[in-house]
């Protein structure tokens, strides 16, 4: 278990190919699972996937915490996703400003516009396969991880690059408005195993 540097912006392995995972009980896969968990925590990331630490494999783990802003029911545990596929997307958009750790040095964020709700099928650590749909920053953050895995980064999702802010700004004028607050609440969360 270790925390591992996170990659920033133009390194390769954000665009390379990620494979899938094959073998469930290969050790270096829990080493894996723990060095983003531990890497996610002291970063203050909700969300990061294995190429952001340069392990070019289709996994990533979510994690929305319960904060100042985000209520106990609006938050949602940590969980692990091995070979993701998003099944299905809602109709209805929803902006949200996102940021990245592959960002960090350059700290920006901006508003990208996605599916309000997203179903996920993915296995867990044990290799056991679920589903997940949800909406607010739970669903947000599974399609931004899921990007990863894809070799998408956020800042490719802006449509508007005088958009993007820094920071501070993002802090003192969008993070805790209203419409941020709105879009980002986790109304809808179903979970089962297959």
């Amino acid at each position: 278990m270790a925390v591992r540097q996170i990659i920033q912006l133009g390194h390769p392995a954000l665009k390379a190919k990620n494979l899938e995972i094959t073998d469930f009980s290969d050790p270096n896969l829990a080493t894996l699972i723990d060095d983003l968990s531990d890497t996610m925590k002291k970063t203050g990331v909700i969300g990061i996937a294995a190429p952001q630490i340069a392990e070019n494999f289709m996994v990533f783990l979510t994690e929305p915490r319960k904060t100042e802003f985000r209520t106990e029911e609006e938050s949602d545990e940590l969980r692990i996703y091995i070979n993701p596929k998003i099944v299905w997307e809602s109709e209805e958009k929803i902006t949200i400003w996102e940021g990245c750790g592959s960002v960090m040095e350059v700290v920006l964020f901006g508003p990208v516009v996605r599916p309000r709700v997203v179903a996920v099928e993915a296995y867990d650590q044990n290799g056991k396969k679920f589903s997940l749909k949800a909406d607010g920053i739970l669903g947000r953050v599974i399609q931004h991880e899921m990007d990863h895995c894809l070799g998408i980064e956020f800042v490719e999702r802006v449509n508007d690059s005088t958009k993007l802010k820094s920071m501070e700004y993002y802090i003192r004028e969008i993070k805790n408005s209203e419409e941020q607050l709105e879009a980002s609440r986790i109304t809808h969360k179903e979970f089962h195993f297959f």
